[in-house]
């Protein structure tokens, strides 16, 4: 089966230390992974669609609103991020990012503005915003002069609002927070002017086809990868405090988001 965490490989670095993961827990759990990039512009959906999926990052809204007439992936594991904001839960939330040299300060600076995103299956890079600003549009009138994308992935976001191309965007709050780690001197070109509420992480998942037993000697060596001495380094790399046990009802809020903001009228980013 292979295993992938192109979600979250934000740099060389990064992808390195998941390799090294996901080795420690092929190796304790006697289950051959092969890693596999499956780098941009293959399609996340079709990663998350193979029945030799043993183990990836998969978005949580796709997940929770499932509807294909293939079988769900399973959940495996959740990632719980180090850093105070998340306060030991397998949470992440949306960064809205400008240039750091931006006179936006506010979301309400962002009328008018032009808005990047990555795709509309993607929590954090387009459900999670279009949650926030459900809030605050007027009976679904468009907030921006326009929105720029699909830029499919948060690097896609950083460049356009870097480049000029875009005034702000969104980013996956552990990626930004990987980007801070490994590429300072890019997230220092980038500040933060609001924050989405957190909801779960993306989940480890595999896929539904997997032999019971596979799936669970995953399972607990994923969790005993957030814990064992052998990847107190890596784990630190990657800015994980623990790996949890997963917690599928929690993921049903994500649709929900999305329901209540198509009933404020606000169906897409716009």
């Amino acid at each position: 089966m292979i295993a992938n965490a192109r979600m979250y490989a934000v740099t060389a670095a990064d992808a390195a230390y998941w390799r090294t993961l996901f080795a420690w827990v092929e190796a304790h759990a006697d289950v051959a992974l092969e890693y596999d990039d499956h780098s941009p512009p293959r399609r996340l959906d079709a990663l998350w669609r193979r029945a030799d999926l043993g183990c990836a990052f998969m978005c949580g809204y796709p997940w929770a609103t499932w509807s294909d007439a293939l079988p769900r992936p399973v959940m495996l594991a959740g990632i719980v991020p180090s850093l105070p904001r998340y306060r030991d839960r397998s949470v992440y939330c949306t960064d809205i990012v400008v240039r750091a040299d931006s006179p936006v300060t506010s979301l309400d600076d962002l009328r008018g503005c032009r808005f990047a995103f990555t795709t509309p299956s993607s929590q954090s890079g387009y459900q999670a915003p279009r949650a926030l600003f459900a809030n605050c549009a007027d009976a679904g009138n468009p907030i921006f002069e326009r929105t720029v994308g699909p830029l499919v992935t948060p690097r896609g976001v950083v460049d356009a609002v870097m480049s000029g191309d875009a005034d702000a965007g969104p980013l996956d709050s552990y990626w930004h927070d990987l980007l801070r780690h490994h590429e300072p001197a890019t997230a220092a070109r980038l500040r933060t002017i609001a924050s989405t509420p957190p909801t779960p992480m993306p989940p480890l998942v595999g896929a539904a086809g997997m032999v019971a037993d596979d799936r669970r000697r995953l399972m607990e060596a994923l969790v005993a990868a957030g814990d064992t001495v052998e990847l107190r380094e890596t784990r630190a790399a990657l800015l994980i405090a623990r790996i949890a046990a997963p917690d599928p009802a929690q993921y049903a809020i994500l649709a929900a988001n999305a329901h209540h903001a198509d009933e404020l009228g606000y169906k897409v980013l716009q």
